[in-house]
């Protein structure tokens, strides 16, 4: 990704949003997270604090209709093998500062 926009002669300007296309949950990225340490799975929940439930962002999806439009045709990282590479090259070493 990071050399699809110099490579080009002249890339739209702009902000791009950036993702998978794909919306996931925090649930998906703890479970993996647990996964990736070889741990069992061990999440609890709590109701969103009711100070911020009418401002909270519940849901987001990157739209990446303008990207696409770009030319990019590459795939993303997928989110599990995104948070193994995290846990295996940068939390597990402490390689994350």
């Amino acid at each position: 990704m990071s050399s699809f926009f110099w490579q080009r002669k002249k890339p739209p300007s702009g902000l791009y949003n950036l993702g998978t296309g794909t919306a996931r949950t925090f649930y998906d990225l703890a479970s993996q997270t647990f996964n990736s340490l070889g741990k069992p799975t061990n999440i609890s929940f709590i109701d969103t604090p009711e100070d911020i439930r009418d401002t909270y962002q519940y849901f987001t999806q990157a739209n990446m209709a303008k990207l696409i439009a770009a030319g990019y045709d590459r795939p993303f990282t997928s989110l599990e093998d995104g948070v193994h590479e995290y846990v295996r090259d940068y939390l597990i070493p402490n390689a994350y500062w």
